[in-house]
Formats: structure tokens, sequence, C-alpha cells
């Protein structure tokens, strides 16, 4: 019987141990996606303690100790952090199978050495460690993505954002000594503007847009050329990736009045139709793949959740709280559509595609070969297993679908999507389960020996230097 999560943890073969230990585990990582918090970043955030680190904002662990009957109060609520730990601690136990109980260790023994298993006999041991080290210098913000060998990371910012802290952090970088020497860029991410169904919330954001882009926008036109301004500046300060969060894709027939005409009613404070809220978000969408394609951004679409389908949860903690799931409204005609007409213009940028849902994971595989255009190698990416399928059973999935459909070997990798500082092990769980598979294949004669090199070439770019190429990030 071999011991929990040893040095071979999810690695089969000697082939796979090779192709990891040698190859995916020394390379840097890039997390082209997340969603930390750029000031803490920049001001080199110190945690008071492993709860705010660990269990602040991470939607996953919330629904997990909810699904074991933990009141609210030691979840989003007032109690103190010794409290919510040991709610979290109790909960650990019943998470076998789940991933969070294969996350929660790696992250305790790759960031904290601490090799024991967390439940409600070690859970005090475990607390007072790992607050003992995040005294240390080593274990702040930046500290931490040191040590975890992080080159770059894109946070997800709004338009209307300043982006003063990663004009910050750039100004300050360290050039030498013993500072993180990676890179904070911002990645755009317009949701709100598209978000017309909210009059109301979409008239006071339509303020807060008008001010940071110095355009009273009163029109759509306004918007447009308010969005083609913080678009500008946002590639001015390093960005080079969109990213859109979206139900669906929108590529419904519209004319121009009638966006006009949906747009100034709305700011009116009349509530649009569904129809006519799926004609908008159809135009708005074009012209936003439009300025990411003229810039040379990369795109990413995160499509299919269902949000916020507690509707008691919602009045009481607001949105992002751990409610949402997969939806299953079908796609595949809207997302052709949508990327015909923009290929047919001229206007298709590189982009990367995530479903939530993984029954669409071949129609998704088999949609982006549909616009390859021999311009760059995987123009069309298929984005790693996200939020759900953030596992290793849809990790799985995804790199055998990827690889029977696509080009497994220019595949971009994976991101963490997270707003925490302890989850870059998700990369050292993607790289182990990538080599397993591959490693396996080679044992087992599907893949053969004599390419051995280019296989390991294969690991070291799915892990790093395919998504340092496609990206095009700024150099310093």
């Amino acid at each position: 019987m071999r011991p929990f999560m040893d040095k071979d943890f999810l690695l089969e073969t000697d082939t796979a141990r090779e192709l990891y230990h040698e190859h995916a585990a020394k390379m840097p990582i890039v997390d082209y996606h997340c969603h930390l918090n750029p000031r803490e970043v920049a001001e080199d955030h110190r945690f008071r303690s492993i709860t705010e680190l660990w269990l602040g904002g991470d939607h996953y662990k919330w629904r997990a100790m909810r699904a074991n009957g933990i009141d609210e109060k030691y979840i989003t609520g007032d109690a103190s952090d010794w409290e919510k730990f040991e709610k979290w601690a109790e909960t650990i136990p019943y998470t076998l199978r789940n991933p969070l109980y294969h996350w929660t260790h790696l992250e305790l023994r790759t960031a904290f050495g601490i090799d024991k298993l967390l439940n409600p006999l070690t859970a005090r041991e475990i607390f007072d460690e790992c607050n003992e080290k995040l005294q240390q210098p080593e274990y702040s913000a930046r500290g931490l993505m040191r040590h975890y060998n992080v080159e770059l990371v894109c946070t997800t910012d709004d338009p209307a954002d300043s982006l003063e802290w990663h004009r910050a952090m750039a100004a300050s970088h360290p050039s030498s000594g013993d500072g993180w020497q990676g890179t904070m860029l911002p990645a755009w991410r317009p949701d709100k503007a598209m978000a017309i169904e909210q009059p109301v919330a979409y008239k006071q954001y339509m303020e807060r847009l008008s001010e940071a882009s110095n355009i009273d926008i009163t029109s759509y036109q306004d918007l447009i050329t308010a969005l083609q301004l913080r678009h500008d500046y946002f590639h001015e300060q390093g960005c080079r990736l969109a990213d859109h969060g979206i139900d669906r894709f929108f590529a419904d027939s519209y004319k121009a009045v009638e966006i006009c005409d949906i747009f100034d009613r709305t700011m009116s404070g009349y509530i649009p139709s569904a129809e006519e809220v799926s004609k908008f978000k159809s135009a708005l969408l074009y012209e936003l793949a439009t300025m990411n394609a003229e810039r040379g951004w990369v795109q990413q679409f995160h499509y299919g959740p269902l949000r916020n389908n507690n509707a008691r949860q919602f009045d009481l903690l607001g949105p992002d709280t751990g409610f949402d799931s997969m939806d299953d409204l079908p796609t595949a005609r809207q997302m052709a559509r949508f990327f015909s007409l923009l290929d047919s213009e001229g206007h298709l940028a590189k982009t990367i595609v995530y479903n939530l849902n993984p029954a669409h994971n071949t129609m998704v595989a088999t949609m982006i070969g549909n616009f390859q255009d021999g311009s760059v190698p995987e123009k069309m990416q298929w984005g790693s297993g996200w939020w759900f399928l953030d596992q290793k059973d849809g990790i799985e999935r995804q790199l055998n679908t990827l690889s029977q459909q696509g080009l497994l070997s220019r595949f971009v990798g994976m991101l963490t999507d997270s707003r925490s500082f302890l989850s870059y092990p998700r990369h050292e769980y993607f790289r182990r389960i990538l080599c397993n598979l591959i490693g396996n294949d080679v044992e087992q004669g599907l893949l053969p020996v004599e390419e051995i090199g280019r296989i390991r070439q294969m690991v070291e770019d799915i892990s790093y230097n395919n998504a340092r190429r496609y990206f095009n990030f700024p150099t310093a």
C-alpha cells in the first residue's frame, strides 16, 4: 500500500515520475487568470492568520462546510479565526474523495512543511504552527509567490479600475535581492458593462465608468468610446488579456438603432426584455471582441454558470458567496455564429474557451477546430478544467478530449482562477496528472519511447513554455 501524498503522489509509473520530477516540477508558473487582490500583491500583504489566508473568500470550502452542517456564523459570519478554522478541520474528514482533501494537504505540505492530516485532533497544533510561520517575512503575499516559483500573474480587473496597484507594483519592482522577481499585470473583465438587465446597478456603473474614462456616457456610442479609452489605458499598463464571464454566447441579429434605443431607455429606468438584453449583449460583446483583436490581445470566454441560485442567501450575503452551479443551456450554434462573424471580418483574436458543464467538452473541443487559421499554433484554445471541473477527473477528461480532438502539445496549460495565495499547488496537481497520463501512455506502448525527448519537451511546454509564447506579455 502506497503512503498518502508521498513524493510520487498521482504518479503511477517510472516514466510518469521522471516526466514530473525532471521536467514539469522545475518549470515556473505563469498564472494567466486569477482573482488575487492586486493591492495585497503590491503591498506585500502579511496575513494575520491561516484563516484569513485559507478560508477568506474560498467558495469551495464554504460549500463543503455548509454541506457538513456548519452554521454560517463559522463560514462568513463573525466567529473568530480559530473557531472558523476549527469548523473547517471538523469538515475535512468528510471531504474524502473530494478534491478539497487533496488540495488542503498539498497546500499544508508545500507551503508550511506540515505532513500531518488535518482533523479535529490536529487542528489546534496545525493552526498554531501555520500562524507562527505566517509571522515570518517569507510568508507574505509576495513571499509565497516566490516560494512557488510564480513568474507572472494576471489579475481580473474592471474597465473602471484605476490599476493604481499595478502601477505601484511596476514602479517598485525589485531588480535584485530577496523580493519576488515576478510580474503582475491586469486583465480586462468588462462584465459589468454588459449587465444591462439590472437597470439600477447598470446606471450606477455607467457613472463610475464615466468618471474613469472622463467621458459623459449618455448614449451607446459614448459607452463604446469610454470602453475603448479604458481598453487603451489597460494596454498601456501591460494588459494583453481579456476575460469575459458569460452565461452563454450572444450572437443575435440586431440593428444599430435598436441597440442605441435599448441603451437610452434602460438609462431612463426601463427594464429591457430578455430579447432586448440578448441583442444588446450580442452587439457589445462583438465590439469588445473587436477591440481585443485590434490590440492583439488574447480573449478568454468563461461560459456556463448559473449564478446566485439561492435567493435567501443572496439577500443575506450577496453574490460570489458559494451559491452558483453549472447551467445546461444549449450554446453550440450561438458560439459558432459569434466566432464565424468575427472570423469573416478579420476580428477573431486568439481565444480561449472554458466550459463549465462537462457535457459540452467534445462540442467545445471540436468547435475551436473550426476557427484555427494557421496564423499561430493553436490560435483557438480550449481552456483547462474550470471551477467545478478543476479536479482530477475533470482535468483528465479535458486532457483526454483535447488529445483526441486537437493538439495537446500546443495547450497553454493550467491557471488557478483563485483568490488565494495558497492555490499555486493546483499547478503542481495539474502537472502531476498530466505527467501520469502521458507517462502511462509511454509505458503501455501507446506513445513511442523513441520519442521520449519530444515527450519531455511537450511536458515542459504545457507546463510553462506554451503560455509564455501564446500571450505575448510585454517584457521588462
